[in-house]
């Protein structure tokens, strides 16, 4: 018999009052694994109700408190990761040393949001004017909402519910519906930890779920990570009932190799980057813009890497596993027609290869297509996959100038080793994230990560300060205090006439 996964609210696990459900997968397998209720708008309600009663006393709780409850939930996560490295392997399809270094990113965050007493200082300014000081503090929103996408389960929702919870402010989680365990998981942990009843809730749905959180009155701010149509959805919906919104879209991500560069380490980078997590990953490379001079080796030491690949169930020695889902797979594989159609060069197709797993399991390899035209889907689309493209280029302008000509601006890469051509690019390219001789330039958490262009609605980034900023509101105060010469009250000692 399958098992339902509930809701948490309030502290415990719900089932809240929707009887709709979705069947949650092992995608290595391909057989339904569990089902997960789709919440309904009441019990979105339910959840904002329970995290709205619980933010006075959570707000009212000291700083100090609110660090002890965040290290608490730091050394459970960190001495617990292998049960949710395995959690998010049977859900997702990640290889566990993929679901490990997503949850070591996350546990970044936490660490960073431990120090939430020097992030929400405020400014003091003496004597302004003759006796008037001027101070300001930063407060918490309320209740938050956050949507987190199926590619990192663990990961995204650590970038936004530590800060908000140490800030002072109470969440709703509404994870994807196609790998919803680690939510519970670490809901679970928090209680562990310490963490009051209500302050933070989880609420599994799909669009009617989160069409409640976006519209409910009591939702100070959305957090959202997916893609760029469904980003713009969010920051719209969201803004146009009252709220905080930081939208976090989709991406092209590309890499510009130079003809001086170390071309046995891009290669390396490239395949990494391209491949880890089977390619779904806002921050994946998909396109590999190379200087003619240097395109042929390159894509030679790429091949050769690939071949060299496993690809099969995350939880055997294998260095990719499957995608998401059967429907996924099968539209990501499509691009490899649409490449020879458009007469690109398909020098590792990822259907042919042999999969250490079931039969059943949603599998498609690492794919490799040289020559792809700037008009072809394969180079326009954003393809979530195991598919790696080659646009060769003359020059570094003319590399330049297509990733500047993009619609998306997440991150990008340039390998080379003259440090004058890596100072002009970060320069001059129109992106939010920048990699030198680094293939995926996530910033380490006390930095903070976004996009530029449909890459990222809003004016908030994710983490670091801008997610400190985004989680509290400033407030200015000025103030006098009357001196006692000025008559009134005195402090000295009584006097008698």
């Amino acid at each position: 018999m399958t098992t339902t996964l509930d809701h948490w609210i309030n502290g415990a696990a719900s089932a809240g009052e929707s009887t709709r459900t979705a069947p949650v997968y092992d995608p290595a397998k391909g057989i339904v694994q569990k089902e997960v209720r789709l919440g309904s708008v009441a019990d979105v309600g339910a959840a904002v109700s329970a995290a709205a009663a619980a933010f006075p006393a959570w707000n009212e709780t000291s700083i100090a408190r609110r660090q002890q409850v965040m290290f608490a939930f730091r050394e459970l996560l960190n001495s617990r990761k292998g049960e949710l490295a395995e959690i998010l392997t049977s859900e997702h399809g990640k290889v566990l040393s993929d679901a490990g270094g997503e949850i070591a990113r996350g546990l970044e965050v936490v660490e960073f949001a431990c120090g939430i007493a020097h992030l929400t200082k405020g400014d003091y300014s003496e004597n302004v004017s003759t006796g008037v000081d001027v101070y300001t503090v930063r407060q918490p929103l309320g209740v938050v909402g956050i949507i987190s996408p199926f590619n990192f389960p663990a990961m995204v929702p650590l970038w936004f519910f530590p800060i908000a919870i140490a800030a002072g402010n109470t969440v709703v989680l509404k994870p994807s519906e196609k790998d919803p365990s680690a939510a519970i998981w670490m809901a679970e942990l928090f209680a562990e930890a310490g963490l009051p009843a209500g302050v933070f809730n989880v609420v599994h749905g799909d669009k009617e779920a989160v069409d409640a959180l976006l519209t409910h009155p009591d939702v100070a701010s959305i957090s959202f990570v997916g893609s760029t149509p469904i980003a713009q959805y969010i920051y719209e919906t969201a803004s146009a009932n009252g709220k905080r919104v930081q939208a976090l879209g989709g991406a092209k991500n590309h890499m510009l190799v130079l003809p001086d560069a170390d071309l046995d380490l891009t290669a390396d980078a490239a395949v990494n980057a391209g491949f880890g997590s089977a390619g779904e990953r806002c921050m994946a490379i998909s396109v590999v813009l190379a200087v003619d001079s240097i395109a042929d080796e390159l894509v030679a030491k790429i091949t050769e890497r690939m071949a060299g690949l496993t690809t099969g169930d995350g939880r055997r020695s294998c260095d990719m596993g499957p995608l998401i889902t059967e429907v996924h797979r099968d539209k990501v594989a499509s691009y490899i027609d649409v490449a020879a159609t458009d007469g690109a060069t398909v020098v590792v197709d990822g259907r042919d290869g042999e999969f250490d797993g079931d039969a059943d399991g949603f599998w498609l390899g690492p794919t490799l297509i040289d020559k792809v035209p700037l008009t072809s889907s394969v180079y326009t689309d954003e393809i979530f996959g195991p598919v790696l493209s080659i646009v060769r280029v003359s020059s570094y302008e003319e590399g330049l100038g297509i990733i500047n000509a993009g619609r998306y601006g997440n991150g990008t890469a340039i390998f080379t080793n003259d440090g004058g051509a890596a100072r002009r690019f970060q320069r001059e390219v129109q992106v939010g994230m920048v990699g030198v001789n680094v293939p995926i330039p996530v910033p380490v958490a006390y930095h903070s990560f976004g996009g530029w262009k449909a890459s990222l609605f809003g004016d908030a980034k994710a983490y670091g300060p801008a997610g400190v900023q985004f989680f509290t509101r400033e407030k200015a105060i000025t103030s006098r205090w009357l001196d006692p010469s000025h008559g009134g009250i005195n402090l000295g000692f009584p006097q008698h006439d």
